[in-house]
């Protein structure tokens, strides 16, 4: 897929980098909207795990992935898989990495430390 439009500048972002993720956040009202992108190869335990300080990843994540592919393991080892265009709800407490070759690009909507209450996004 070419992904250059999805990875043009966009205005009002704020962009930083963390693990090798890209991370855009503009404010919106009262919630965010990132895009994220996630390389090829990219694994949360491998990436993050160490710069988090957390054994998962404790962010929800609601939007739409836009391309790519991505797997998600639950502590309980329930797995998930997203493969664009899909819509994307994942709660708290995964782990999380690329399937394939291309970068997995997420359109990602936030509530900062609500999220999870207001998506409703608890697992079991």
């Amino acid at each position: 897929m070419n992904t250059s439009s999805l990875l043009g500048p966009i205005k009002g972002a704020t962009r930083r980098e963390v693990g090798g993720v890209q991370v855009d956040v503009v404010p919106t009202g009262n919630a965010r909207v990132k895009r994220i992108v996630y390389p090829a190869g990219f694994r949360w335990s491998q990436h993050l795990k160490d710069i988090v300080g957390t054994p998962l990843c404790m962010h929800a994540h609601v939007g739409f992935l836009a391309s790519g592919q991505i797997s998600i393991q639950y502590a309980d080892g329930a797995v998930e898989e997203f493969v664009a265009p899909q819509a994307v709800a994942i709660a708290p407490g995964h782990d999380g990495w690329v399937v394939g070759d291309e970068p997995a690009i997420l359109i990602e909507f936030d509530f900062e430390g609500e999220t999870v209450e207001r998506m409703g996004l608890r697992r079991g």
